[in-house]
């Protein structure tokens, strides 16, 4: 008889590690406001859109990743966490509780710090076919990613492996130079160098 499977649980007594939770809609910001009150460390990527109006243009901060917000946490907080009335659940994959690495967590802050354009998708089943990429300018200095042709666009796909997102940016052509290699890589497999951008951030 086969035995039963055993969900992983990576939360720490000890270590407190970064996890995704799961809000009602349009709730992000209460989420993190409230976590933060309670001296939960929580983290909401935010980017700055421009709306026009007939007399006015505004510009408002919209959640880069809707209904997300991370959370860094020890395994005591993980039930206050839960007690907050718009977080609905932890995002888990299966039924596992995987640990979201540091170093997407920074690529995410140095995105959402560029103020640039970015579509965030699932990362597909299917190969990206493109050039290899490398940014040298700005807060993702030292990344590496897939160039893509869309409609005129020049844009460069990052993937963010543990989360399951690929993040689409749209860079000035003077932001990236070609590695050399044309190919096509597997979506499951990881598109970033971590050596200069992670370097730079001492990890």
């Amino acid at each position: 008889m086969s035995k039963p499977s055993t969900s992983i649980n990576q939360l720490q007594v000890a270590e407190a590690r970064w996890f995704a939770v799961y809000t009602g809609f349009k709730r992000e910001k209460l989420v993190r406001q409230r976590l933060q009150t309670r001296g939960i460390e929580s983290y909401l990527p935010l980017q700055r859109t421009t709306r026009y109006y007939t007399r006015k243009i505004r510009h408002v901060d919209l959640p880069l990743i809707s209904c997300y917000v991370f959370v860094k946490i020890v395994r005591q907080e993980y039930v206050p966490v839960l007690e907050d009335p718009d977080v609905l659940y932890f995002v888990k994959q299966r039924s596992d509780l995987i640990a979201i690495p540091e170093r997407e967590i920074d690529i995410l802050k140095a995105v959402t710090g560029e103020q640039i354009e970015v579509e965030v998708t699932p990362i597909a089943g299917s190969p990206i076919p493109g050039e290899e990429v490398e940014i040298i300018k700005g807060r993702l200095f030292g990344l590496k990613g897939m160039l893509i042709e869309q409609q005129n666009n020049r844009r460069v796909v990052i993937e963010l492996e543990q989360l399951g997102l690929a993040l689409r940016l749209q860079l000035p052509v003077d932001y990236i130079r070609p590695t050399g290699n044309r190919k096509k890589v597997p979506a499951s497999s990881s598109r970033l160098e971590r050596g200069g951008f992670l370097d730079r951030l001492g990890r």
